[in-house]
């Protein structure tokens, strides 16, 4: 599923509010389309199928219909974001429960679920990577939306730049510039994206 990547992360308390009507389709699309990926991902992260991972997003989507009536944001106690956190921490588990027990020995491999099986609750492993992914898909969103926002040729050449690691030479003589031209280029679109990082930082809920 495609990411709404302009809307990602920054879940405000507007949309919070309408999920409180199931009957409107469009709003729950929204959000949808915000969290499919970033649930799906630490899912993945946590050790699971890409069957099981799909069943957690699901689950999760789901548990957060039936309980958002009763979610109330207030920044002094707690976020909407970490209220998610622990619904994906919580189906996860669900989703390591529900697998057979082992006919043998453990091996490295099947060592996944036991940080999340043990106290999930507590448990700062998984805390880590809902950052880690949460960190990404924000830098996500604030490059896409950039993207839109600036001249199309200097986010090319930001992209190779960054992105796939060109020499700045290599891209001089692709675009006919001068290399002080990709520098600026560069420097421009990066801080043009670090400060919608910021933006959507201070967005989150």
């Amino acid at each position: 599923m495609d990411l709404a990547s302009e809307e990602l992360i920054p879940t405000r308390a507007t949309l919070i509010a309408r999920l409180k009507d199931w009957q409107d389709h469009s709003s729950w699309q929204e959000f949808s389309e915000i969290y499919w990926n970033l649930i799906y991902g630490v899912a993945i992260k946590g050790g699971l199928t890409p069957s099981e991972a799909k069943e957690v997003v699901q689950e999760t989507l789901l548990t957060v219909a039936k309980n958002i009536h009763d979610f109330k944001y207030d920044p002094a106690h707690g976020s909407f974001k970490y209220w998610l956190l622990n619904i994906t921490r919580w189906r996860i588990t669900d989703q390591y429960r529900k697998r057979p027990p082992r006919a043998s020995q453990p091996t490295a491999a099947d060592t996944h679920d036991d940080w999340l099986t043990e106290i999930p609750q507590q448990n700062s492993e998984f805390d880590k990577i809902w950052d880690a992914e949460w960190e990404v898909n924000l830098l996500a969103a604030a490059q896409a939306k950039t993207k839109r926002q600036v001249n199309p040729q200097q986010y090319q050449i930001f992209d190779f730049c960054v992105h796939k690691e060109w020499p700045v030479e290599r891209i001089a003589k692709m675009f006919a510039i001068l290399p002080s031209q990709v520098y600026l280029a560069k420097h421009r679109v990066a801080e043009k994206i670090r400060q919608e990082v910021e933006r959507l930082k201070k967005e989150i809920l």
